[in-house]
């Protein structure tokens, strides 16, 4: 059944940590993970998956100076925010760390600097490319010259790599329009060309460096229609799938890749 489950190849990020819980959403296992593969957070303080907590301290916060992620037992979506915790530590460190920055000084409106690394958190997918001509046509929304046209070079130069664990749920039962927030990376053929572990790892560190340096806005972030990249659901084989104009909508441009 769990293989069933996880059949969908936007899984294959988490694919490992997934193998290693059959129980899933249960959390049991999840600490024991964190014994055998430890995570630190903050200044070095041990990542830990504990139950919500009650004494008014913020999801960030917690994380940044107590090194606990808050994560209720038997829940697809904390269930999923942990194993990105495992698979993209030093991404989600980044992250966690822009949102206490930006949390300062004490009592400051949450903005668009915030917004977007939530949107990123919860929906975020990293795009990689050895070609910058197809990240370009992402980035135009030409979706039927890259996903049609140029359906051969999206598989051998293209990688589509989910990081939001709101995404992870929702591919549970995938659903018509179902869009994630992309960070465009141009990177080499060899990067692109590891196996599944080490180019998290890659990943991890690009998206890392981007966070450290970077607050984009939701706007910033680019729309990646999920269902039409190749390989996803079997309809994308047909290429008057693509003229569902509803789900591969016409955009503005985004910035360039990081």
């Amino acid at each position: 059944m769990s293989g069933e489950r996880f059949a969908n190849p936007l899984f294959d990020p988490l694919r490992g940590w997934l193998d290693r819980l059959p129980d899933a959403p249960a959390a049991a296992g999840l600490l024991n993970l964190c014994d055998s593969h430890p995570r630190t957070v903050g200044d070095g303080r041990p990542l830990r998956f504990v139950p919500p907590q009650a004494d008014g301290l913020s999801y960030e916060c917690r994380v940044w100076q107590q090194g606990e992620v808050e994560t209720r037992p038997g829940h697809w979506h904390d269930y999923f925010n942990a194993l990105v915790w495992l698979a993209f530590p030093a991404t989600k460190q980044a992250i966690t760390a822009a949102h206490v920055a930006a949390m300062q000084p004490a009592g400051a409106r949450r903005g668009a600097r915030r917004d977007g690394l939530t949107h990123f958190d919860e929906c975020g997918i990293a795009v990689l490319s050895s070609s910058p001509e197809l990240l370009d046509l992402l980035r135009h929304f030409a979706w039927r010259e890259l996903f049609v046209e140029r359906r051969a070079a999206v598989r051998a130069a293209m990688r589509f790599v989910v990081f939001g664990h709101a995404t992870y749920e929702s591919l549970l039962a995938p659903f018509r329009g179902l869009t994630a927030k992309g960070v465009l990376l141009e990177i080499d053929a060899a990067t692109l060309a590891l196996e599944r572990d080490a180019l998290n790892a890659a990943v991890d560190r690009r998206l890392a460096g981007f966070f450290a340096a970077s607050t984009p806005a939701p706007r910033d972030l680019q729309p990646v229609p999920l269902l039409g990249i190749p390989g996803v659901v079997p309809d994308s084989e047909d290429p008057a799938y693509y003229d569902d104009v509803w789900q591969f909508r016409p955009g503005r441009l985004r910035p360039s890749p990081a």
